[in-house]
């Protein structure tokens, strides 16, 4: 069963000043069925309920804008979108204390989060049976829940104040502890949760002995890494081993996919895809209306490129509800191998299908008599049309052409890049084309003022090739932003890259087991002998299973869908009439450390970001490969904060630096404000409300 179904309403002592401990908001959007006073987690089943209902908190990232603001914003993967963000992408004044949208919630949501642990772990040895064979694990549960809350804001904000114990009255008075007061206390819950978690869960979506490893593992290796290097010296040896030594054991328990797609293919909900083995942890949504509460899984909201405004392609269930809140950036495009590193396709959306006939543009008499036509077609005739034959290629209403400068294949046919005509060898495309190198132009980073092809240049952003991974053709309704995928919190495959990165760390005669391990993932990205490189599977494709759609107008049109089996591989690589089911397996292997220092994807990198040692080019190439098995998956800007590679990644590949005139700060940036409303709301240890001088000493710099 799935742990999305809560019955009990906390009503529970909190915290004030966006210190709320109370669950009660997250339990009250689930089906209320009784309430009880905190004597309730007096009881055994009072516990047990706690608990359940404390997992609700997991789903925090996966809600609402701060999944995206927090985590995916910022960064040298994505840029703003349609809808723009200054404050998150550009780092601008509107990024303060008083931010209301995301970093409050934040806030708000972990030390919600570590009130309902503190019950648990205070009540468990009181008034649990301890014979009961659930009692060491609703214990460890609680250690863990405890631990990621703190691990979650002290990536954010820095040193948090650490509470240990339930609220019984309000409190007013905290101070911060240190980073290193918080990591020690981290890493303790985590080893205390280790220790009593079983290995297999009684039920899916539990947490266990190996997502306490992935945390473990994961908090060590920020505890060594740069951004806290003031203070950590005397930790980073001993860190380092136990990242290797409790990544290895989830990498045991939790295999590697055969197949990249395998986590990506969503056909159903609580379908065979959110059962792989690699996944350690996911938060646990469904189709079940009475589970969604306030918000459900949103993540699909932000990553998809606009269509709806595009003839002959109407909004529909499987094209997703395009909020559009980040695009891909020139880095992203150039980071993957695409011509060998299946990740690349089997990440992101290139084609679309056209779904609305009477929409379709036609070709026009003036097409046929300026030769510009394609051959053999007629004015009148419908450029591209709607059909259920994924096969035919007529289907396809958007193109996205992921080519190379040096391509002299496509222009602009009249220099109006908003009609969207583009010529290929001379004649129009019958598409919508989005093409990201034309003839002449030469290789840009796509930051300045002046940018290539069509859809960099479309600003805001509201073109771009979009991130799959979140695709969700099982909503309910076209408007629906209930999303019905599990959100993937933990899997091996970044346990792999933890593991390497801490051999990296251990220096230059240790690089060739960093590579050992980075190869078990690019091993798995090569194409398989036999495979078809021209398929794209996402979770769009859930459409077909999909109850709601039924008919023009259920979620779809009875003629097409936007969702497209298909991608641009062989025309973005202009290897149309080349095609070939040979496996790149042995391309993308590494064969040793020259491999990774002559890199032809990753030196243009190096060059851009001045990266000159071998111990620099070997982490920015584990950064590039964090990119390719990890991008979009809200992991992106801790990793680049906590290495302190943000800034100069942001100024290199984000071209919110031109589109603000803003400036990354790095003794402001590589933390998040403290909320406002909890220095106003908290007291000194004499009672009185906090000067202002006192707030500003609690305050992160800058803010």
């Amino acid at each position: 069963m799935k742990l999305n179904r809560f019955f009990l309403t906390v009503v529970s002592a909190g915290l004030i000043g966006g210190m709320l401990a109370s669950c009660a908001e997250s339990f009250l959007d689930e089906e209320l069925t009784t309430s009880y006073s905190t004597d309730r987690f007096k009881t055994q089943d009072g516990l047990d309920e706690l608990v359940t209902g404390a997992y609700q908190k997991l789903k925090f990232k996966f809600n609402y804008v701060w999944a995206i603001d927090c985590y995916n914003m910022g960064v040298d993967e994505f840029s703003d979108a349609n809808n723009t963000f200054p404050s998150w992408n550009g780092y601008t004044s509107d990024l303060n204390s008083e931010e209301g949208d995301a970093n409050q919630p934040v806030w708000d949501n972990f030390y919600g989060l570590i009130e309902p642990a503190n019950i648990i772990i205070t009540n468990m040895p009181k008034y649990y049976d301890q014979s009961s064979s659930d009692y060491n694990t609703r214990l460890g549960e609680g250690y863990f829940l405890r631990a990621f809350g703190y691990f979650e804001l002290v990536k954010q904000f820095g040193g948090v104040p650490i509470k240990l114990t339930p609220s019984t009255t309000v409190e007013t008075y905290f101070t911060r502890n240190s980073e290193e007061e918080c990591y020690a206390q981290i890493i303790s819950d985590l080893e205390t949760a280790y220790d009593l978690l079983p290995e297999t869960p009684a039920q899916t979506g539990r947490i266990t002995k190996w997502a306490a490893a992935h945390f473990l593992a994961k908090a060590h290796l920020f505890r060594a890494s740069e951004l806290y290097s003031s203070w950590n010296s005397a930790y980073v040896s001993d860190d380092l081993d136990a990242v290797i030594k409790y990544a290895q054991e989830v990498v045991s328990a939790h295999p590697l996919c055969d197949d990249y797609v395998e986590l990506w293919d969503y056909t159903e909900p609580n379908g065979a895809n959110e059962k792989v083995s690699e996944v350690v942890l996911a938060a646990q949504f469904s189709n079940d209306e009475s589970t969604w509460g306030r918000y459900g899984n949103q993540m699909h909201l932000y990553y998809p490129s606009v269509y709806q405004d595009l003839a002959g392609t109407a909004r529909d269930i499987s094209g997703g509800r395009e909020f559009s809140y980040v695009s891909a950036t020139e880095y992203t495009m150039e980071v993957f191998d695409r011509v060998n590193d299946s990740r690349f396709w089997k990440s992101f959306i290139t084609c679309y299908g056209a779904n609305d006939a009477s929409g379709c543009p036609t070709w026009s008499d003036d097409d046929i008599a300026s030769g510009l036509a394609p051959d053999g077609v007629a004015a009148g005739d419908k450029r591209f049309y709607p059909t259920m034959d994924e096969s035919d290629l007529n289907g396809i209403g958007i193109k996205y052409i992921v080519n190379n400068p040096g391509d002299d294949r496509y222009e602009d046919a009249n220099g109006n890049l908003a009609d969207l005509e583009v010529l290929k060898n001379g004649k129009l495309m019958p598409t919508h084309t989005f093409v990201r190198y034309f003839k002449g132009e030469a290789q840009n980073w796509n930051t300045g003022t002046t940018k290539t092809g069509n859809y960099y240049n479309i600003y805001p952003h509201k073109r771009s090739v979009a991130l799959s991974k979140f695709r969700d053709g099982s909503r309910i309704a076209i408007a629906s932003q209930f999303g019905t995928r599990d959100g993937i919190i933990a899997r091996s495959a970044e346990d792999v890259l933890m593991i390497a990165e801490a051999y990296i760390r251990k220096g230059e005669s240790n690089y060739s087991t960093a590579i050992e391990w980075i190869n078990k993932l690019r091993d798995r990205a090569g194409y398989a002998e036999g495979e078809d490189r021209s398929v794209n599977k996402d979770g769009g494709q859930s459409y077909k299973t999909n109850s709601y759609c039924s008919g023009k107008g259920g979620g779809y049109s009875a003629d097409g869908a936007i969702f497209w089996a298909t991608n641009t591989y062989y025309e973005s690589n202009n290897m149309e009439g080349q095609e070939t089911t040979a496996s790149t397996k042995s391309a993308m292997h590494l064969n040793g450390v020259d491999d990774v220092y002559n890199s032809e994807t990753d030196k243009i990198i190096y060059e851009k970001l001045g990266c000159s040692t071998n111990a620099e080019k070997m982490m920015c190439f584990l950064l590039d490969e964090r990119t390719r098995e990890l991008c979009g998956e809200q992991l992106r800007w801790e990793d680049l904060a906590r290495t302190k590679t943000l800034e100069a990644r942001w100024n290199a590949f984000n071209d919110a630096k031109t589109q603000y005139n803003s400036t990354f700060d790095p003794n402001k940036h590589y933390y998040r404000p403290i909320p406002q409303s909890f220095l106003d709301g908290i007291t000194n240890s004499s009672g009185a409300a906090l000067s202002t001088e006192e707030k500003e000493a609690m305050q992160n710099p800058g803010y």
